[in-house]
C-alpha cells in the first residue's frame, strides 16, 4: 500500500488545473480564437497564470489547457473575480460555452516536489499572433490505487525516468492530486481520485512519435518497468498528445 505523503510545492504556481473540454464538432477553432484573444490577459489580471492552451492531436473535438494559482484561497478569489465579476466572461462566456459539450473534466494538481512544476518563460506571443510553434507536448495521466507517496516518486525518478529519457522523452513537470476542497464549486473538478501526471516536451511531432515507437519496443520498459507500474494503476493510462496554440506560454 502506498502511504501518505506531503509534498513541497512549487514556489510560483503551486496549484494547477488540467482542463480537458469536449467540444461540439467543428467548434474547436472558434474556441481557440476566442480564448487566445479574450481569455488570457483577462484571467491573468485577476491573479491566475495561463500556462498553456493546446489542440489534442488525437481528438479534433478536445481542447486542453492549464492554469496556475498561488494557493487554493487565491484560486477561489481569482475565479470569482473572473467568472462572476469580470467583463470578459460576461461578454464572451456565452459564446465560449456554446462550443462545449462537457467542461467538467478537470484535475486539480500540485507539483510532487520543489521545482517539479513547469519552468515558464517570461513572455508569450502578443495578442493577434497566429504562428504555431513546431513543438509538441505529451501529458501522461496515471490513476493510482492510493495517494502518491515518496516511494512512488522514487520509483518514477529511479526506474521510469531513465527509460523515458533513453527513448527520447524528457519529463519537464511532475504533478499529483491536490486534495484540498474545491474553492470555486461553480466549476467542478474531479474529486476522490489519486493521479500522477507528468509532462514531456518535444521539438516536433516526429520526435514525439519516435519516442513512443522506441518505448513500445523497449525491453526495459515492457519487461521491468511496466509490470511494476501496472500493479499500482487503478485504470488505464491516459496520454494526451498536445500541440500548443499560437499564444500558449508553454511552447
Amino acid at each position: 500500500m502506498i502511504g501518505e505523503r506531503h509534498s513541497t510545492m512549487d514556489d510560483t504556481w503551486p496549484v494547477v488545473e488540467l482542463r480537458q473540454y469536449t467540444l461540439r464538432p467543428g467548434a474547436r477553432e472558434v474556441l481557440i480564437e476566442l480564448f487566445d484573444r479574450e481569455f488570457v490577459e483577462t484571467q491573468e489580471a485577476v491573479g491566475m497564470r495561463i500556462i498553456g492552451q493546446f489542440r489534442d492531436e488525437d481528438n479534433p473535438d478536445r481542447f486542453v489547457w492549464l492554469r496556475g494559482f498561488r494557493d487554493m484561497t487565491s484560486r477561489g478569489e481569482a475565479l470569482t473575480a473572473f467568472y462572476l465579476q469580470g467583463d470578459a466572461w460576461k461578454a464572451h462566456g456565452g459564446t465560449a460555452s456554446a462550443t462545449m459539450l462537457d467542461s467538467t473534466n478537470a484535475l486539480l494538481l500540485r507539483p510532487v516536489a520543489q521545482a517539479a512544476g513547469f519552468g515558464l518563460p517570461d513572455r508569450r506571443p502578443q495578442a493577434g499572433a497566429t504562428a504555431l510553434p513546431p513543438s509538441r507536448f505529451m501529458a501522461t495521466i496515471w490513476h493510482l490505487d492510493a495517494p502518491v507517496d515518496d516511494t512512488f516518486v522514487r520509483f518514477f525518478d529511479e526506474r521510469v525516468r531513465p527509460v523515458l529519457t533513453g527513448t527520447g522523452a524528457h519529463p519537464v513537470a511532475r504533478f499529483e492530486t491536490e486534495p484540498s476542497e474545491n474553492t470555486f464549486p461553480r466549476l467542478p473538478v474531479r474529486e476522490g481520485e489519486n493521479v500522477f501526471v507528468w509532462f514531456a516536451a518535444f521539438e516536433d511531432g516526429d520526435r514525439r512519435r519516435a519516442h513512443l515507437d522506441r518505448l513500445a519496443r523497449s525491453a526495459a520498459w515492457n519487461e521491468e518497468v511496466l509490470p511494476e507500474l501496472s500493479a499500482r494503476l487503478s485504470r488505464p493510462t491516459q496520454r494526451l498528445n498536445l500541440a500548443p496554440t499560437a499564444r500558449s506560454l508553454l511552447r
